[in-house]
């Protein structure tokens, strides 16, 4: 097996922490390691370093290159700008070598954790061994723990193996409203979308010829005259692989996963994870609180106090301190997004 992951988001949920130049999958979140280098540590006992590929932007590819350094830099793939994940991943895999194309290849985000990495690496080897045995997409579901809205949901179909537990994937669904996340959940038959997939290389780039046809052009036309890469990239269809490719096929099946998994989508989503102490705080940094419960309280630099609080997130950097309730602090983003119309610029 080889393996892709994706390392080019911006991650402005983790604003202010998380900078374009410094995004969620570069930073040490919930322990010594960054995510990133926490998504290839998972893998190590299924995919050596020289068998990994990570694609993210020009702007980071030598932060990805200083966390990485046992990943040949060759491949390190910078993109020109972004074309969302289909032109993400198809261009990395037709920039593989043939023999790699050839191989089953698992591609990951680098910003999730996961709380069982042994129970992820079994699930993302029985994946790849259905995957060469079946000439098959899979994607692996994750099994919900409550009735998220946040996330994507993959609804089962039919049994394919059962001793295997592998299902037919009937549908997605986008972040469903809270009766439908319930309705989900209590039903059985949806599991969380990861954006996780495992395929032989070669088939991928198949079936993205076959319903994406002008990105599988641009990406020969890419091989071709590679000098050419930076003018002819932007001109690619911008379409996530879900809807470019993986809602388009009749045989896409499905592993559930059960292994403590998390997208880290938000501050909130980040102290849920987190130690607490006996009042329900997490405490990063240097902090002083007193008679304060469930709160996110960090501090990068300087210190966060904080007096007879609860349910907040208190974030300070160097130049921002953010204050959000934990029930809003999804919305981040639409503090980044006033930041340039008020000539912030240097905080992005």
């Amino acid at each position: 097996m080889r393996a892709l992951i994706l390392a080019g988001g911006g991650g402005t949920r983790f604003w202010p922490l998380s900078r374009k130049r410094l995004p969620k999958q570069l930073l040490a979140l919930d322990g010594e390691r960054t995510l990133l280098q926490t998504t290839l540590e998972r893998l190590a006992a299924l995919v050596p370093p020289d068998g990994i590929w990570v694609c993210t932007t020009a702007e980071l590819a030598a932060q990805v290159r200083r966390q990485l350094p046992g990943v040949p830099a060759s491949q390190i793939l910078a993109e020109p700008v972004g074309r969302n994940t289909a032109a993400a991943i198809g261009w990395a895999v037709r920039s593989m070598p043939p023999e790699a194309r050839r191989e089953v290849i698992a591609v990951l985000p680098a910003d999730h954790r996961i709380a069982d990495p042994e129970a992820f690496r079994a699930t993302l080897e029985l994946a790849a061994t259905l995957a060469g045995e079946q000439e098959r997409i899979l994607t692996l579901g994750v099994t919900p723990r409550w009735p998220e809205t946040g996330y994507g949901y993959l609804e089962l179909g039919e049994v394919l193996e059962s001793a295997r537990g592998l299902r037919r994937v009937r549908r997605f669904t986008e972040k469903p409203d809270p009766p439908t996340a319930r309705r989900f959940f209590e039903g059985g038959d949806h599991l969380w979308n990861a954006g996780i997939f495992v395929f032989a290389g070669t088939l991928l780039l198949e079936k993205l010829s076959e319903y994406q046809p002008v990105l599988a052009r641009g990406l020969d036309e890419i091989a071709s005259e590679p000098e050419r890469s930076a003018a002819i990239y932007p001109r690619l269809p911008a379409v996530s692989i879900d809807h470019g490719v993986m809602e388009k096929l009749d045989d896409l099946a499905t592993l559930p996963l059960d292994c403590g998994w998390d997208d880290l989508g938000s501050w909130a989503a980040l102290w849920e994870v987190l130690v607490k102490d006996s009042a329900g705080n997490v405490e990063r940094g240097s902090v002083v609180s007193v008679d304060c419960r469930d709160n996110l309280l960090y501090a990068e630099q300087g210190t966060v106090a904080a007096l007879g609080v609860s349910g907040l997130v208190v974030v300070r950097t160097g130049d921002t301190v953010l204050v959000v309730s934990k029930e809003r602090s999804q919305e981040v983003r639409r503090l980044v997004a006033e930041l340039e119309p008020r000539g912030l610029q240097g905080l992005l």
